[in-house]
């Protein structure tokens, strides 16, 4: 896992994909933190993609390096309450702070990815990294 947490650490802009009404919908998202081996993302309960994620969670994330080398995160969205994730992600982020502010912002959403798997790879022709979180 900490290979994965490293890498998306070092890459955190990537292109996270949802589905609305069977057909896909890719957008830019950031990678914001991981705690307690869950890699949490953030987005507003007011934008679609939070709307596509209440009625399909299983969602894609991927994203590379300059040297071409990539991570493809996939699984299941679970959204999380705590405030103190949400504190986590405003400190890390002075984007997120700029948009909610505090962490009880009503609109404000943190979720992870459960269930999910790491794939790790590159055009060097080893086989890719797997990891299950």
């Amino acid at each position: 896992m900490q290979e994965v947490v490293r890498f998306l650490n070092e890459n955190s802009t990537g292109f996270l994909a949802t589905a609305e009404e069977g057909k896909p919908k890719v957008r830019p998202f950031q990678f914001m933190l991981e705690d307690d081996g869950k890699l949490y993302f953030c987005t507003a309960n007011t934008k679609d993609v939070f709307k596509q994620l209440k009625v399909n969670p299983f969602v894609e994330f991927s994203a590379s390096t300059p040297q071409f080398a990539w991570i493809r995160l996939s699984g299941e969205v679970k959204f999380s309450n705590d405030l103190g994730i949400k504190e986590k992600i405003l400190e890390r982020s002075a984007l997120v702070k700029s948009i909610y502010q505090t962490a009880d912002n009503p609109v404000f959403e943190a979720f992870y990815i459960e269930h999910g798997t790491a794939v790790i790879a590159d055009f060097s022709g080893q086989p890719p990294k797997v990891v299950e979180f």
